[in-house]
């Protein structure tokens, strides 16, 4: 796949997924789902849902996780909250304009542009929130987000075909 279509991939999949609400129960509801979908699945996976102040909503590690995996999703979650679209969105628009974290005044430390990311927003289109996930190679956690918020949602969003990116 090609970085444009993926760009625009994420950006159908983020113009559908959204929620008419969002608080603590919902967060709550969804991160359970996420876990039995991991259990399922048999993911050595860390999840998360982290509002935009910070606030950790929900958090659950998987046996055969590292605290590094928590360390990526902290950057992936700086990158969604900075450019306000998924991690997998920033890679592909950073790929297609040759500006990557450093060339946008980034600290690597800090921010990545790789899936993983993905931005909870309200049907108003106000931006509440993060699912992030850590575990698998990124196009794959990104791909995990969108399975999860999908069927959460009960919307159909296209994927990213897994090919070489």
């Amino acid at each position: 796949m090609d970085f444009a279509t993926m760009r625009d991939t994420c950006a159908r999949q983020e113009a559908l997924l959204r929620f008419d609400s969002f608080d603590s129960q919902t967060a709550w509801a969804l991160g359970s789902s996420m876990v039995e979908e991991l259990k399922r699945r048999d993911l050595k996976v860390c999840v998360a849902i982290w509002s935009l102040t910070g606030y950790v909503l929900f958090q659950y590690a998987a046996a055969g996780t590292t605290v590094n995996n928590q360390n990526w999703m902290q950057r992936k979650y700086n990158s969604v909250c900075l450019m306000e679209r998924s991690s997998l969105a920033s890679k592909a628009i950073a790929a297609i304009s040759g500006e990557g974290v450093e060339q946008c005044g980034l600290d690597p430390r800090e921010y990545v542009f790789c899936g993983g990311g993905f931005p909870i927003r309200l049907k108003t289109g106000e931006l509440v929130a993060v699912a992030l996930a850590s575990g698998l190679p990124d196009v794959l956690d990104h791909g995990f987000l969108v399975d999860c918020l999908s069927a959460h949602l009960g919307v159909e969003a296209p994927a990213i075909p897994l090919e070489e990116n």
